[in-house]
């Protein structure tokens, strides 16, 4: 199995910058297929939504238009980690992120039909 532990969240004023990080333990090899991670949030009341993800063997990210130009994903495979660098908040933006990871053979598959979660981390944006 895979555990993803995601880390980073607080409390920011907007137009402030936070940067997210989970990491991912447990099975080396199922660790070391993993190509696919992703930043989701929920916000109360409200569906959770993709934020962003990478498939490493493509190189491909996705941003969702609301974040675009705000926040960065990135990945560091060596450490079994993941990143959110999330800058010009906004207090949309605030709600629970959580961290999702899977194999996808395809970038196209990249984006849903993620087996492995973590609890989240709470991200609070004041105005």
């Amino acid at each position: 199995q895979v555990q993803l532990v995601e880390s980073g969240g607080g409390s920011v004023q907007a137009g402030g910058s936070l940067r997210l990080s989970c990491a991912a333990s447990g099975s080396t090899y199922l660790i070391n297929l993993i190509n696919c991670m992703a930043w989701f949030r929920q916000a109360p009341g409200k569906e959770r939504e993709r934020v962003a993800h990478i498939h490493t063997s493509s190189g491909s990210t996705y941003y969702a238009d609301s974040v675009k130009g705000r926040f960065t994903i990135s990945r560091d495979s060596a450490k079994n980690a993941l990143y959110l660098q999330m800058n010009s908040l906004k207090p949309e933006d605030a709600g629970m992120y959580y961290c999702a990871a899977r194999f996808a053979a395809t970038r196209a598959q990249c984006g849903a039909g993620f087996p492995y979660w973590g609890q989240g981390t709470q991200v609070t944006v004041s105005s």
